[in-house]
């Protein structure tokens, strides 16, 4: 009984894995590159964000309710965290650059916060960040004759040292991704 005891106790110094809300990624073989233009113009890869933690979400402008719904609670949580928002930063990735030009994801993105970045590439690369993290996209044809772009609908989430260590699935709310940022935070 005292050896069991004591056995148990060794243990209680050692370190933990943290306890996160959304899904734990660490060790990923993806979501290590990016390199795509921000809508102001300025090219940038993951490495730019490093010392952050980074939340990337494929979407598109003309999304009528996950892309907006995903921003937003990423706005909240920014906002939530107070002066350690500005050591989060959110970056958009449209799936659609034939109609999410710069000017577009300009006046789009930062309506949510004006920290947040809208990426674009050319079709090619667009394809290129979206396979390195393994991200659906497809145009669907609608019935007026235009499209909409079915997508992948999940956040991924990267350390401040540049490492993917989240997923998010559309849905789980602001409440889990702002638990799980603030441990990252904090150095998880």
């Amino acid at each position: 009984m005292i050896l069991s005891t004591l056995l148990a106790g060794c243990g209680g110094d050692a370190p933990r894995a943290p306890k996160f809300t959304l899904t734990d990624v660490t060790g990923a073989g993806f979501g290590k590159e990016l390199n795509l233009t921000d809508h102001n113009g300025k090219p940038h890869t993951l490495a730019d964000f490093r010392g952050k933690v980074v939340a990337v979400f494929f979407g598109f402008t003309h999304c009528p309710d996950v892309c907006p719904t995903t921003l937003a609670e990423m706005a909240q949580v920014v906002k939530e965290l107070g002066p350690d928002g500005a050591k989060v930063q959110v970056l958009f990735v449209t799936v659609d650059p034939e109609r999410d030009t710069a000017q577009v994801l300009k006046q789009y993105v930062p309506s949510f916060n004006p920290e947040f970045l809208g990426l674009y590439g050319d079709l090619d690369a667009t394809a290129r960040a979206a396979k390195e993290f393994k991200v659906y996209y497809q145009k669907q044809p609608v019935k007026d004759g235009g499209y909409s772009v079915d997508h992948g609908a999940g956040t991924f989430i990267l350390d401040r040292e540049g490492r993917l260590r989240l997923f998010a699935q559309y849905g789980q709310g602001a409440k889990g991704l702002l638990h799980d940022i603030r441990l990252l935070l904090a150095g998880a």
